[in-house]
């Protein structure tokens, strides 16, 4: 068995016909499913918005999604209203399996400041628990796929690196965003410069 296997993010809204839809977004859903038997441990992270989240275009009078803003003094790109709590949109896409998922981390609850980490908030202000979590059931290796591979996958890798943990993306397991075209691939090269290993389904499981 692997460690821990760390899902980011794999709800309904980031899915094909979602709010914020990442293209090919659940094509993530079985390699999940797929991989999960293979790990002693799995983190699922789950973006969980009030309905005011300052991150919404909605609350910025003559903006349109996308475009970039400012909250509480950090630059921030306009979203569409997405993952409101206890909405089906941020539900865990229906199709994965989630009796599986050990432990859930919410993030992006705080109104005044994104967070697309699972780790941290975007100014680092406050910690979400889940290193003292991994760090209390002796993870050392954190294997991570999700969405979006070029926003919050990448911000949650680049964090886990940062706390000290060996890290394996899982390339065929993440798809992005691309606001701008190759965001994506752009992403995939910053992570492993950063430190983080790349790795395939396949190989995991063989």
């Amino acid at each position: 068995m692997h460690d821990t296997l760390l899902l980011v993010d794999i709800q309904n809204d980031f899915l094909p016909g979602g709010a914020l839809a990442v293209p090919e977004g659940d094509a993530v859903v079985p390699i999940a499913n797929r991989l999960m038997p293979h790990f002693s441990h799995v983190v699922a992270s789950q973006d969980w918005h009030p309905a005011d989240h300052g991150s919404f275009a909605a609350h910025h009078p003559g903006t349109k999604p996308f475009d970039i803003g400012e909250l509480d003094g950090l630059e921030q790109i306009l979203w569409p209203t997405h993952c409101v709590q206890h909405t089906p949109g941020a539900s865990f896409a229906s199709g994965l399996d989630i009796a599986r998922i050990d432990h859930v981390v919410r993030k992006g609850d705080d109104a005044r400041i994104d967070s697309y980490s699972a780790f941290h908030d975007n100014g680092h202000r406050k910690a979400t628990g889940l290193a003292d979590t991994l760090h209390a059931r002796g993870s050392r290796h954190l294997f991570v796929m999700g969405l979006a591979a070029d926003v919050c996958v990448k911000f949650t890798v680049l964090d886990a690196l940062a706390e000290g943990f060996v890290v394996t993306l899982i390339t065929d397991g993440v798809r992005g965003v691309d606001m701008t075209a190759g965001d994506t691939d752009a992403a995939i090269q910053l992570m492993h410069e950063a430190g983080a290993r790349i790795g395939t389904t396949v190989q995991l499981i063989s």
